[in-house]
């Protein structure tokens, strides 16, 4: 039965290699009678090859995930621990799986990260994860495999550096030397002649196929691979102010200038190549956007790090000043308006100028309190643009997922996986995680009645600080519940308008949601309407 099995393999393997040999050489006819020859001596040379090992390529499709950053993040063992769906990989590469671990001075292992890996030579026909070189610098040690969960165990057995005693060899042992060597020098040729095939391949797709698939939420053939810079910015990393899903955000030191550094793994360089790619969008320097200095590669392999690098706002998110901080009416007002506006400027199309070319619609698709960032005069400016999706006119939206963000701010479509895949649908999902963000603004306005409760997120109240996707199902789509609009609000004809606006950024029907344009005229009517009759001293007080 397995030697069945493995001719079947074997059958298998030498039919998909024939199909590549002649799909390669079709495009030159005149190479054909060399052609015949060498695709005679690669397929007998496969063949050969499969009938020895009898085994084919393991492919990864899933691994054990963990990640300690967002423990510490979250405090939820769910929200880093499970198990991790790798990306379908390119032809010629493979998925892995990978942890990263110290031990302890007892031995005990203490896991840092689990999860895929993209391509590692080293981790090639690796069954189990093991760590064979001695301690690296800061004893971190690191061991990849091949197969579904192979991360699951893991072990430290570093090669000794001695060679073992060498035992003497049975005649069989001599047998099966003299016949390695045999094939060995047999299929050196062949194996130069496919290194040729593959190098003449390679340079012929390269020259007739001008094709970048690392971002897929804009057209493939309008990216460009980013190149480091030569000379490395000379930046002075000074605290870590931030820890989030795709890496870390810190205070730097650039010349004179402070700014922010965020810092992707390795692991993360989708995120880092799409976020880069949103900024270098024509019309994205806007004052209500966050503003683009530059991105970095620094390091190499496993050690590379990937640095966006960005102004920096000492009051940090909107999220983390509401914690802290009251606002007043005219404060709201302005943190509201601005927001909008960076918003609308984000799902506006513009056309091209003199200046600048033409900008597509942008839908955010994490829109939310900690991606909304302060500037030192309460102005709003919005960041984070790592899941965001662009719409080019009169092409698909592309290879996108519909379940993303952070599960709290997501709409009801999102929450029960009913989304109609159009740039309008995916903007209202904007506008409905923007009426949850007003809604954090109003409960901490002081122009209420009463007394300010303490900062809550929105649905804390309903689902808790750590829900799960069945938790927002349940409260957002079957019971229909929102944030609740208190009685005290309703007492201010601002807030009360503001309440308005809220509900009708999250109503249940997508269609019936404003647009962030109108979401920032209301505001900004709102604002002129009430304050202008304030004297200028009282703009800073609570109004009765």
């Amino acid at each position: 039965m397995t030697s069945t099995t493995e001719n079947k393999t074997a059958k298998k393997g030498c039919t998909a290699e024939l199909s590549f040999t002649m799909a390669v050489f079709s495009w030159h006819k005149e190479l054909v009678p060399l052609c015949k020859w060498l695709t005679l001596c690669f397929i007998l040379a496969i063949c050969l090859l499969h009938s020895t090992s009898g085994s084919a390529i393991v492919v990864t499709t899933r691994c054990e995930f963990y990640n300690y950053t967002q423990c510490g993040e979250t405090g939820n063992p769910d929200s880093c621990n499970g198990t991790e769906e790798c990306p379908s990989s390119e032809p010629d590469k493979r998925s892995q799986c990978y942890v990263v671990w110290q031990n302890n001075s007892h031995g005990k292992p203490y896991i840092y990260m689990k999860g895929c890996f993209l391509n590692n030579m080293e981790c090639y026909n690796q069954p189990k994860c093991v760590h064979k070189r001695g301690e690296s610098k800061h004893n971190f040690l690191f061991c990849c495999c091949e197969g579904d969960m192979c991360n699951k165990d893991f072990t430290f057995a570093p090669v000794p550096s001695q060679a073992p005693t060498q035992h003497s060899k049975t005649p069989m042992d001599h047998k099966n030397d003299q016949l390695m060597n045999t094939l060995l020098y047999s299929l050196i040729p062949v194996i130069a002649l496919m290194v040729a095939i593959a190098i003449f391949y390679w340079v012929y797709r390269q020259r007739k196929i001008a094709y970048f698939h690392e971002v897929p939420t804009m057209d493939p053939h309008q990216l460009s691979v980013p190149s480091p810079l030569l000379g490395l910015r000379p930046i002075q990393l000074i605290e870590i102010k931030a820890r989030g899903r795709f890496g870390s955000v810190w205070k730097a030191q650039y010349k004179s200038d402070t700014v922010a550094v965020k810092i992707f793994p390795i692991q993360d360089k989708q995120s880092w190549l799409a976020e880069q790619e949103i900024f270098k969008l024509p019309h994205m320097d806007h004052e209500n956007i966050l503003r683009y200095v530059g991105v970095e590669k620094r390091g190499d392999n496993l050690q590379a790090e990937f640095w966006l690098i960005t102004a920096y706002h000492e009051k940090g998110s909107l999220c983390d000043f509401l914690k802290a901080n009251v606002l007043t009416w005219a404060e709201l007002c302005h943190v509201a308006e601005t927001m909008a506006r960076g918003l609308m400027h984000l799902h506006e199309e513009l056309p091209a100028n003199k200046a600048d070319g033409y900008k597509p619609a942008i839908a955010h698709r994490d829109f939310k309190s900690k991606n909304v960032l302060l500037k030192a005069d309460l102005s709003a400016c919005i960041a984070d643009f790592g899941l965001a999706l662009v719409f080019q006119p009169g092409k698909p939206c592309g290879d996108t997922h519909g379940q993303v963000g952070t599960r709290r701010y997501m709409a009801p479509e999102v929450l029960e996986g009913a989304i109609n895949f159009s740039r309008d649908a995916f903007l209202r999902i904007d506008v409905y995680a923007c009426g949850l963000v007003l809604w954090e603004l109003a409960s901490r306005c002081t122009a209420q009645e009463g007394p300010i409760s303490e900062y809550q997120l929105p649905f804390e109240e309903e689902v808790g600080q750590h829900p799960i996707l069945e938790d927002m199902q349940e409260a957002v789509v079957h019971k229909k519940l929102r944030p609740a609009i208190k009685e005290t609000w309703k007492r201010h004809s601002g807030l009360t308008a503001l309440a308005d606006t809220m509900e009708e950024c999250w109503d249940h029907d997508a269609e019936a949601r404003l647009s962030a344009s109108c979401v920032m005229e209301r505001i900004a009517w709102q604002s002129r309407l009430l304050l202008p009759h304030m004297h200028p001293l009282l703009l800073n007080e609570s109004p009765i």
